[in-house]
């Protein structure tokens, strides 16, 4: 586990490691950068690089936890990842489950996958399923999603690569966006994100904004409208102090 800077999360879990590119919005990996990172740094867990591997001994760690964390699952990886074998994706369903104190937010691109596979799963209310959608290319993710049995169901426009006009925002319960950043970011218009937002208004799904990115995502901040927006779903949760 770790301490993350994520806006949306307080840290990070991750089970399994390594993933492949399937779209426009994988062109700059982040973990994939940071796997080399780790790996160049002797951390045994990134041994293989970017390849995709299950971790095991990961399974026992969100039972140590002593308070309720808001844990973002697999940043460095992709849960529905067709390498990943259905048995080890109900072990990890399997921990969260047995941690309702916890919520789990699991992020997938391969949602067509998530689908197949979510009636074989436990969705107690806890585990936050979200895809990733970052331009109109890959908006039937959305549909994939609306249709499983996840208690609550949100959308990581990031990073935003094109307009997403008339989203179809029926039972989804959040909006993330954010731009790309990096040394050759691609430029997210703030069209596209008002567009966003104001979809986010009428249907009243909370709408958090996490970066306009750049070369220098800090300096250009996360305002919008001259102010933050840091929504979260209005869920009740069984979280204890």
């Amino acid at each position: 586990m770790a301490q993350s800077s994520i806006e949306w999360t307080e840290m990070t879990w991750n089970p399994t490691t390594g993933c492949s590119k399937i779209s426009a919005g994988c062109k700059f990996c982040y973990a994939e950068i940071m796997s080399k990172r780790l790996k160049a740094m002797g951390v045994e867990k990134y041994k293989d690089n970017f390849e995709v591997r299950i971790h095991p001994e990961s399974l026992k760690i969100p039972y140590t936890w002593k308070s309720s964390k808001v844990v973002f699952v697999n940043s460095m990886s992709d849960l529905f990842h067709e390498k990943i074998p259905l048995e080890y994706i109900q072990q990890v369903f399997k921990v969260m489950n047995d941690n309702p104190q916890h919520v789990f937010q699991v992020l997938t691109k391969r949602a067509e996958r998530l689908l197949e596979l979510h009636r074989k799963l436990i969705w107690t209310h806890n585990i936050w399923m979200g895809v990733s959608v970052e331009n109109d290319n890959v908006r039937n993710r959305v549909d994939y999603l609306r249709q499983t049995n996840a208690r609550v169901k949100f959308l990581s426009l990031e990073p935003l690569l094109g307009p997403l006009k008339n989203l179809n925002l029926e039972n989804i319960d959040w909006v993330i966006v954010g731009g790309e950043s990096g040394h050759r970011p691609r430029k997210m218009s703030s069209d596209w994100v008002l567009e966003i937002h104001q979809q986010c208004l009428e249907k009243k799904v909370a709408f958090f904004f996490k970066q306009w990115g750049g070369k220098n995502k800090k300096a250009n901040g996360r305002t919008l409208n001259g102010r933050t927006y840091d929504e979260m779903p209005e869920i009740e949760l069984q979280r204890s102090t």
